[in-house]
């Protein structure tokens, strides 16, 4: 019965390998420097500063080592929007729909283009009852944090994607 066993693990262990399956890993940048222009208040840019950083290859540049940095990434909209998508017989809100924006590309410090400039949107619906609005809110926020992640992560494989500088 030993024997059984340890022949099925090792066969389940090529299985596993044969078919390409690996844990999803810290993604590898051409470049080892990168300025990110954008405002400085913004919780996007923010999370993609501390995303990049963490990756440990790349360098985060502020402002003034600006000059050194190898690529430069403009945020140039970071917009959130709220849509009423349903209403019901009276007219009352019965559901919105939430979206996120942001439009960005990246450059060399000397202008050439690497990636063109680029909009993703995020959305997601969101049902309305007045008689829970401060639950609602709460999952308002939830869900535009969300977005704001995939959005983060989204840049973050573009910016793995460029190959040369």
């Amino acid at each position: 019965m030993n024997r059984k066993h340890f022949l099925g693990l090792a066969g389940a262990a090529l299985l596993l390998t044969g078919c390409g399956f690996e844990l999803r890993q810290a993604p590898h940048f051409a470049f080892s420097s990168i300025y990110v222009n954008g405002t400085a208040a913004s919780s996007l840019v923010t999370e993609l500063k501390r995303m990049i950083a963490a990756g440990g290859s790349v360098s985060v540049v502020d402002a003034a080592g600006q000059a050194g940095t190898q690529v430069v990434l403009d945020v140039t909209g970071d917009q959130r929007e709220k849509v009423v998508v349903g209403l019901n017989a009276s007219g009352q809100v019965r559901e919105f729909q939430l979206r996120t924006r942001v439009k960005f590309k990246l450059r060399t410090p000397e202008g050439k283009e690497l990636i063109p400039e680029t909009e993703l949107l995020q959305q997601r619906d969101i049902s309305f009852n007045e008689s829970a609005a401060l639950a609602k809110e709460a999952e308002e926020s939830l869900l535009y944090r969300d977005m704001q992640t995939d959005i983060v992560q989204q840049l973050m494989r573009r910016l793995a994607a460029i190959k040369a500088i």
